[in-house]
This record gives C-alpha cells, structure tokens and sequence, in this order.
C-alpha cells in the first residue's frame, strides 16, 4: 500500500509530499520527494515490536536548514572526486569544491536538495519511482541526465532501491543511497554493539582530507577487516579517523544483487543483509554527528548513532578506469539495484552462522 500525503513546501512555494509504502509484514517506510530522502523505516525486532530504524526528522525545515545527507539521493557522483577536477574525451571539467580540497556527493545543490517528480505504479509489486532531469552544467557535470530511482517494499522484508539514468553526452553517474541506519532504534544512541560484516577483502585508502590514493591495499590484519561479523565497539578507535573506508567489493558491477554487507543488533535481534549490484561499499560510522542535531525522538544525534552503508561504484573511477569506470555515454543506460533485507538473529553465533 502506497500513501501521499504534503510534507511542506519550499521558500518558491514549490510542494513537498510524502509517500508512504507498507508492506503486508507491517514494515513502513517514508519518502519524500525533497532529496528523494527516506524519512522514517520501521522494522520489526524478535517480539514484532516495530521501531524506526533511520536517522531523520519530522519536517520540513530540519532538513532545508542543512543535515549530513540523512537518508537521500546523492549524485551526480556519490563520494569524493579528488580537486573537484576530472577530464573527459580530453576536455577538463570543474566541480564545487564543497569539502575542501574535494568536491562530495555531487555539489553544493546535489541531486539531494532537488525536487524528485513523483509516480506511484501499482500493477504488481507496488513502487514508488521519482524522477530527475540534471541539466547540462548543473554543478560543473557535462550532459542532460535523467534518472529514475524506484523505491519498493516486498512482503519478504526487503526495501529495494533501483536506479536508472540516461544521457545526452559522455558524463560520470555513481549514485548512492545516504542512510543512517541503527538497527536498535533510531535515537537509542551509539551502534557500538552491533556487529558488521563486510563481504571485501580490499580497500581504497585515504588521506587526511578523505581524498582517496588511487590504489587498492588488503583489509587483511587491519582494523577495518570485516571480512568476519565484529562489534563495531571494538574497532571504531582503530579505523582511519574514525570514520570508515570504502570497500572493494568484487572487480565489476553484476546484473544481480550479490552480498555485500550484514549488521545485527543483538537488543532487538534485527539483521539487515545489503545485497547490490555495485562493485563498492562505503562505510561511514557517523563520527561527525556531534549532538548538535535532534531528530526523530527529540534525542541528540551523538558520534556513531548510525551506520551509513554506501552501495556504489568508485568515485575516482573517471580518471582511473582501472579501478572502476563510472562514465555513463549516449545510448547506454545506467542501472544498478541494492536490496536490504530484514530478519531476525537470535544470537551472535545465529548471525555469524549465516551467509
């Protein structure tokens, strides 16, 4: 079931709805057409108590007066392009540098803050599909892109995000879903006891200001090796800056959505399997969060409240295809899927017992 609703509008007097998916299981989720954004996810834990499982809030205008990404589209290009600068078919581009010395998740107006049109189709699995028209030159990127992202929830407990764009001339796509997730409840503090597996045994390394180094190394005897389920707890204080590494998850993107990471949380017994199609992962653990931000619950949002778990492929992937080449051309069509799937873990061995 699918509902809509008004969310607000903007200073231009330009609406904002909300739609809301159920599913037959009773899981909820929220979207509005502002960033694409999911506002709210609720999930059942082992007693069928259902709790919001995304970092967010309840209006409006939480999320105009600035928020670190909760829950949106992000693109042209999820991640960090190295100097805001990149060259194609030999002609150079420049981006906004809006996280000096690097230009993130598509500029200072990314696809996060534009207005997605909204279409609800109900023959079969019930969907929500906004859509996006990037215009030549918007923030620097070359090319008219149209995309799609489809939104759905089926009755096995699995909310899918599917992406599809097109464009006019050669131009880098890489786009990502930014959720916040706890899967103890949003505004129940830090996800220290959760465990995460990541299914990579590579990396790309950073530097100081986040700039990806163009290189793959192993996770191997590293901090940041979840190649096996840890508490989280336990290795935050080792990882680069606290903050979490993009993953190399398998060498090319696939047609079909393969494992690429699992969170358990053994208070509610809430497992969350992330399958997708691309070939990277980012891991951000939430280090920025700094209280300053109340959501949801009225609670402040405090380091490490949430896992964000970004399916894409490498951002750098413009200038060194080697690692990834995330160039969308005329005539070709851009789609990837990512699924998370939700079920119940009884304990740590239940967890670490399934693939």
């Amino acid at each position: 079931m699918i509902q809509q609703r008004a969310f607000g509008s903007l200073s231009t007097g330009e609406g904002v709805d909300e739609y809301t998916l159920t599913n037959a299981r009773g899981l909820s989720l929220k979207v509005i057409t502002y960033g694409g954004i999911v506002t709210q996810l609720h999930v059942p834990d082992r007693e069928g108590r259902l709790a919001d499982v995304v970092l967010g809030f309840n209006q409006l205008e939480s999320y105009l007066a600035g928020h670190p990404y909760f829950g949106c589209i992000t693109g042209r290009v999820a991640g960090r392009l190295t100097r805001g600068i990149f060259s194609l078919d030999g002609q150079a581009h420049a981006l906004a540098i809006n996280d000096p010395p690097n230009h993130l998740h598509g500029g200072r107006v990314g696809f996060d803050k534009r207005i997605w049109k909204a279409e609800v189709f109900r023959e079969g699995q019930e969907r929500l599909q906004l859509s996006y028209h990037s215009p030549d030159g918007e923030e620097g990127y070359p090319g008219n892109v149209r995309v799609s992202v489809t939104y759905s929830l089926t009755d096995s407990d699995e909310f899918v995000i599917a992406y599809e764009g097109v464009t006019d001339r050669a131009t880098p796509l890489n786009l990502t879903h930014h959720g916040y997730f706890n899967l103890a409840g949003e505004g129940s503090g830090p996800v220290g006891d959760q465990l995460l597996q990541i299914f990579a045994e590579e990396y790309a390394p950073a530097d100081d200001a986040m700039t990806l180094l163009g290189r793959r190394e192993p996770v191997a005897g590293r901090a940041n090796d979840f190649t096996r389920p840890r508490r989280i707890g336990d290795v935050l204080p080792d990882l680069w800056k606290r903050h979490g590494d993009l993953y190399f998850i398998r060498p090319r993107a696939v047609s079909s959505p393969a494992p690429v990471a699992r969170v358990w949380d053994p208070s509610s017994g809430r497992e969350m399997t992330i399958s997708s199609t691309e070939p990277c992962l980012q891991l951000y653990t939430g280090v920025s969060l700094d209280g300053t931000l109340a959501g949801k619950s009225g609670g402040r949002y405090g380091p490490h409240s949430a896992l964000c778990l970004e399916c894409q492929g490498y951002p750098g992937g413009i200038d060194q295809p080697h690692l990834g080449d995330i160039v969308l051309r005329p005539g070709f069509i851009y789609r990837q899927t990512t699924r998370h799937a939700f079920s119940i873990a009884e304990s740590r061995a239940a967890f670490s017992d399934r693939h």
